[in-house]
């Protein structure tokens, strides 16, 4: 197959400072091609690149789509050559349906109205070729987060498009979803179409992908027929060292009971049953998993033990072996318990403020001093933990929103830390962030339960579920449906309680 991009000696930096150095990509017609690297590698700055977002005479280099070369000066021009990519934040209008958020800004239109008739048909053709069985007049708003990702992707197929750019597709997507995603990709490219596919899923990448490019430090590492490596060649080109153990886990011994619910359950304010019937226990020291698949109650639940979800609970809940309720976050970090949400940039962080302001965010009577901000407690605070947690930041009074993923996530935990918690409750701690960064999470996890931390670990990837914890609760529907030992627990087990299934 011919190229269909070439992306020659790209180079890119920000006041010095080189995020591209004589990057070369190429692409070939109807191939899915993958691009990994650990965050700050460069796959977003190359992508911006070759969309437009940096325009012609920011950078250095040459691209070329077919033989043509191309001298992009906004997104237009790039989707005018046929390129269209969906990044991992969402586009999409919430007060609108389906049907015009595919068509944004591009509406069908007879005798100078939009044409809603023509508009809804296209829609919904394109919604059956994705298997999207919404409704194209539902709005966006009450959608779930998996559902508005593949609206997201319909709308950029909507568009005439040569080469699509999918940046991190499957970070809110249920396995279900995943599946019909991963084959909607084949059949386009059985179609003609190319696809450039981000991830930092190596799984995904591997089931899907025809060759795959490794980015470390804004350079090329190289290019490689997926079939001819594996994912520990991968992650050794992409951090530039063997990870001997993705997971470092160590067998521990653990202590008392530090949280017991018993016949636990959540009915929302219209009556609707969230939780039901939860029975589950934490030992101090431990890492229990919670497995599940997207919609049985997982986030709800940690959610609800931290006070910050409204209705009305039933059952009871015991802290340190005493009986108590928790009815806000408040409550819940006094009775030292702390949550780290799945969703870091709206729930977990200020991404305008600086390092410093989010780590103290938490705990700032700790940094009062006859009741107004002592600006020196926050900054020796707010060194303390970036100094423990290997917080990659320039300086402190960086602004959040300009750090890593995995930086940014160990912002969001050094905050908890601060509030000095017993019990730590993680939602997806690991979602949109490479695999150093994940390695760097995991021993954090590990050095934790080892002082006496007790952890609770929310993760829709089962490799890290069965890695990491010392016991595992599987949800479907509100419920617990299984609980396996460490030893007991395996993909096959977990996903047939996951669906509602019983083991034999």
């Amino acid at each position: 197959m011919e190229d269909i991009l070439k992306m020659e000696n790209i180079s890119k930096n920000f006041y010095g400072v080189y995020a591209l150095k004589n990057v070369s990509f190429n692409v070939k017609k109807g191939e899915i091609h993958a691009l990994v690297g650990e965050n700050g590698a460069g796959k977003s700055t190359l992508m911006k690149v070759l969309s437009g977002v940096y325009p012609y005479g920011t950078y250095e280099g040459n691209i070329y789509i077919g033989n043509q070369e191309c001298r992009f000066q906004n997104v237009r021009d790039a989707e005018n050559a046929g390129i269209s990519i969906i990044y991992q934040e969402l586009n999409l209008v919430s007060e609108m349906d389906i049907g015009e958020n595919i068509f944004l800004n591009r509406w069908p239109m007879r005798r100078g109205m939009i044409d809603y008739d023509s508009m809804y048909h296209q829609a919904e053709e394109i919604c059956k070729e994705l298997k999207i069985e919404e409704n194209v007049r539902a709005k966006v708003k009450n959608l779930g987060i998996g559902m508005q990702q593949l609206v997201e992707i319909a709308k950029a197929l909507s568009k005439k498009v040569d080469i699509l750019v999918l940046d991190e597709p499957t970070a809110s997507l249920t396995e279900s979803e995943v599946d019909t995603l991963l084959c909607f990709l084949k059949e386009l490219k059985k179609k003609g179409v190319t696809c450039i596919y981000i991830s930092h899923k190596l799984n995904e990448v591997f089931r899907v992908s025809d060759r795959i490019t490794v980015l470390r430090d804004g350079n090329t590492i190289g290019t490689y027929q997926t079939e001819e490596i594996d994912e520990a060649f991968v992650i050794k080109a992409m951090v530039g060292r063997e990870l001997t153990e993705r997971f470092p886990y160590r067998k521990r011994k653990t202590g008392e009971k530090v949280l017991e619910i018993s016949d636990y359950g959540l009915t929302d304010l219209k009556g609707r049953k969230i939780l039901k019937h939860i029975n589950l226990y934490l030992r101090k020291g431990e890492i229990l998993g919670i497995a599940g698949l997207m919609g049985a109650g997982r986030t709800e639940l940690a959610m609800s033990l931290f006070g910050a979800i409204e209705g009305r609970k039933s059952g009871t809940v015991k802290l340190f072996g005493e009986q108590t309720c928790i009815p806000s976050p408040g409550d819940a970090i006094r009775k030292n318990i702390a949550l780290l949400t799945e969703d870091r940039k709206e729930q977990g962080l200020l991404l305008e403020q600086s390092v410093s302001e989010n780590i103290v965010l938490a705990s700032m009577r700790k940094i009062l001093s006859h009741g107004t901000l002592d600006s020196n407690k926050q900054y020796v605070y707010a060194q303390k933990y970036v100094k423990e947690l290997n917080i990659k930041v320039p300086s402190v009074q960086t602004q959040v929103k300009n750090l890593s993923g995995g930086n940014q996530q160990k912002v969001v935990l050094a905050k908890w830390l601060m509030t000095e918690p017993k019990i730590l409750i993680l939602d997806e701690p690991t979602r949109g962030i490479d695999v150093g960064a994940k390695f760097e999470i995991y021993n954090l996890m590990i050095e934790l339960v080892e002082k006496g931390y007790s952890v609770i670990m929310i993760s829709s990837e089962l490799p890290e579920i069965l890695g990491m914890s010392d016991r595992v609760i599987i949800m479907h529907e509100g419920t617990i449906s299984g609980e396996l030992s460490r030893e007991e627990a395996t993909q096959e087990k977990v996903m047939m309680l996951a669906t509602g299934g019983k083991l034999a």
